[in-house]
């Protein structure tokens, strides 16, 4: 029987790892990242893979830097025939991709090349993309960049979040894996290298990256909303406090207005000026030290005095 090390780390890898179980294939051992703290407790908590893995008495590695000799070995004592990876968070060391039998492939949320490192998923909807997907690649000393074995198309509908596309990709990515692997096995796959002037690249998100800007299109600041819901979620400011906006739609602005201006109050929310013709309404928000609610409910408290002609997102307030 196949041996099989699987590595990961987030929820994502979770439905990988759980599909190969499911196949019958043998996994010797999973690899994860260690367990964090986390909460205002800062308690250590294992990842979700790590979770999945004790549910199924597979045994768990957990290298801070898989890089290094004397926590890489402790994979190769495994004697895995192949190496399945999904979100694993390192880069693997030669030793490693040059080991098992069938080599070492990755389960990517992209289709590749574009799209390449951590963040594939949210700049999908960032970029306003329509269609994603799903690659397994050969992996090399580089990121994302080794040979195609398969690849499967996602659309992206109008009104996905990160969270969203996350479980379609998560769910497309099992299910291509269990596909991918028997032909693998059975030497019925020819590999494709990347073109490497196609490639473009998702690095993780940055603090500063999660700011609204009032300047851009109103269907950029959407993609922009629904792009980091709901994790780690778009901000601006009103007063010199942050806002955590978890929602709005775009609607066609009622009279022209410096970006970032309030031109209308509704019902259900609060309208916003931007750089063109299509305004946001933000329907879900978060003001600094306080939770998650709706805009009517935010309205009718701590935002009373939110009038119109207020701006969000001045830089002088931050």
């Amino acid at each position: 029987m196949t041996r099989i090390v699987f590595m990961g780390t987030p929820d994502f890898a979770v439905p990988v790892l759980r599909k190969l179980i499911e196949d019958g294939y043998e996994v010797v051992g999973v690899v994860t990242q260690p367990d964090k703290p986390k909460g205002r407790k800062k308690e250590l908590t294992p990842p979700p893979v790590k979770v999945e893995a004790e549910k199924h008495g597979i045994p768990v590695l957990q290298p801070t830097k898989i890089r290094e000799k004397e926590q890489y070995e402790q994979v190769l004592a495994l004697q895995p025939d192949l190496i399945v990876t999904a979100a694993f968070g390192q880069i693997l060391p030669k030793e490693l991709l040059e080991a098992p039998k069938y080599g070492c492939i990755n389960v990517h949320a992209s289709l590749l090349p574009e799209l390449r490192g951590g963040a594939p998923i949210h700049y999908a909807i960032l970029q306003g993309k329509t269609k994603t997907g799903i690659t397994i690649m050969y992996m090399v000393e580089k990121l994302d960049a080794g040979d195609i074995l398969t690849q499967i198309e996602v659309p992206i509908t109008e009104t996905d979040t990160v969270g969203t596309l996350h479980d379609k990709l998560s769910a497309a990515g099992a299910k291509l894996l269990s596909e991918t692997i028997p032909l693998l096995l059975a030497g019925k796959l020819t590999s494709v290298k990347q073109n490497e002037e196609e490639a473009t690249f998702a690095y993780n998100i940055k603090r500063e990256q999660e700011k609204i800007d009032w300047t851009k299109t109103g269907e950029d600041i959407y993609n922009h909303i629904r792009g980091l819901n709901p994790w780690p979620v778009a901000y601006t400011t009103f007063e010199r406090q942050v806002w955590k906006i978890w929602w709005g739609e775009k609607v066609p602005a009622v009279k022209k207005a410096a970006p970032g201006t309030i031109i209308e109050i509704v019902n259900d929310g609060i309208v916003v000026a931007t750089g063109n013709e299509t305004a946001i309404k933000i329907t879900e928000l978060q003001p600094a030290g306080k939770k998650r609610m709706k805009a009517a409910q935010f309205l009718r408290g701590a935002g009373a005095h939110v009038t119109i002609g207020m701006k969000l997102g001045d830089e002088n307030e931050n």
